[in-house]
């Protein structure tokens, strides 16, 4: 705790119901959540309280005890706040850490319990009925408004895509008043996701590359029972999709060339989507099934790309892949199979592109408009880009 800074914390600290019985907080590895829990732990009680306890679920601890005998010993000893960061990792990734966290909700009504975990985890009713008893939040990594704040020190208010289509005047002269956006959107592009850039430049996209490979090595076999034969075949997915991507799918032309099924590609591709490695795109998500193949398949963030593969970062890509990023966190985003890029929220009709972009491929559509970059003052129904990074 002492080594851990509290100089800048993500605002999502202010959204949690931190005096709820049961919280969750899930998201990708390296987004911060190990961070955010002990930022509030240091911020809430002095150094010694011992009316809390803070542990990770993979400590050796836990290889003599369960989750159920440490919250007995604990609030026996007059404990109210018991963390389990982790909880992807109890005893090798075992399905009985929500059952046991179900056991302890109701044998302690007055102990409350923050569990973190990968976002490969999923408190479904299915999980001992732990959706209805916990708060669940996901944490993403950071938005370009955030990105803002963490390394420039400039601080905005979020802004909703409805305020941004019909005031996009006022966000441009907030912004353009204390930075020009276009470099440092660029920059945001390159690096700027992730809170570990704060740790120095020099190993962000190393650190990258260990998170993907942690999920595919680790996560996928432990959480999803991925064969381990098939790791080797899970990187080599993801390296095609960097080389190709935006990657419209043809899921039996990659299943022969990784020989394995075509159902086992989807499910991969499922698996990496929940693991925030890729973001799906499909033309009709109320008619996804179990082995419905994603339409157009992305990387989750433009800093991945160039994590893994930077001479195959392809400029209208990276625009892609953070347009869809920024608008998945709140609105439901599908491909435009007819005209324009995206589809939101059933509404509005989106094209992605450079400052040359037209409205040719949008010709006629109502609600449609352009996010360019490289362009600076909004136009009309023609958007600068990065103000799709003041969502959230």
């Amino acid at each position: 705790m002492a080594n851990t800074s509290t100089e800048i914390i993500r605002e999502i600290m202010d959204e949690i119901h931190w005096n709820s019985q049961l919280i969750s907080i899930m998201g990708a590895k390296g987004v911060g959540k190990s961070t955010l829990i002990k930022q509030y732990l240091k911020q809430n009680y002095e150094p010694g309280d011992r009316s809390v306890l803070y542990c990770s679920a993979d400590t050796v601890d836990f290889s003599t005890r369960t989750l159920v005998e440490l919250a007995e010993e604990f609030a026996i000893q007059g404990g109210e706040l018991l963390v389990i960061d982790e909880i992807h990792k109890y005893k090798s990734g075992t399905t009985d850490w929500s059952r046991e966290i179900k056991e302890i909700y109701e044998l302690f009504p007055d102990l409350k319990m923050i569990v973190s975990g990968s976002s490969l985890l999923r408190l479904r009713e299915g999980d001992a009925d732990l959706s209805r008893r916990a708060i669940k939040y996901t944490m993403p990594g950071l938005s370009f408004r955030e990105a803002l704040r963490f390394y420039h020190g400039l601080s905005f208010s979020k802004w909703s895509l409805d305020d941004i289509l019909a005031h996009p005047h006022e966000l441009w002269q907030m912004v353009s008043s204390k930075c020009k956006p276009v470099p440092l959107f660029k920059e945001y592009l390159e690096k700027g996701y992730y809170p570990f850039l704060l740790e120095g430049e020099g190993e962000y996209y190393t650190k990258i590359e260990q998170v993907i490979n942690y999920i595919i090595e680790t996560e996928l076999p432990r959480i999803c029972k991925v064969d381990i034969a098939n790791v080797r075949k899970l990187q080599a997915l993801v390296a095609l999709i960097c080389s190709e991507v935006p990657f419209e799918l043809n899921a039996n032309k990659i299943a022969a060339a990784l020989e394995i099924g075509r159902d086992t590609v989807v499910e991969y591709l499922k698996y990496l989507g929940d693991a925030k490695v890729l973001n799906l795109l499909y033309s009709d998500k109320k008619k996804i099934g179990k082995l419905s193949k994603p339409d157009k398949v992305y990387l989750e963030n433009p800093n991945i790309l160039y994590a893994l593969a930077p001479t195959k970062a392809d400029i209208g890509t990276l625009r892609e892949t953070f347009a869809i990023g920024s608008l998945s966190e709140s609105h439901n985003v599908e491909y435009g199979k007819e005209k324009g890029d995206f589809r939101v929220d059933s509404k509005y009709t989106f094209e992605i592109g450079g400052r040359s972009k037209d409205f040719s491929q949008i010709a006629g559509m109502k609600d449609s408009y352009i996010f360019a970059d490289d362009w600076d003052i909004p136009d009309g129904a023609k958007l600068p880009l990065w103000m799709l990074g003041f969502l959230y």
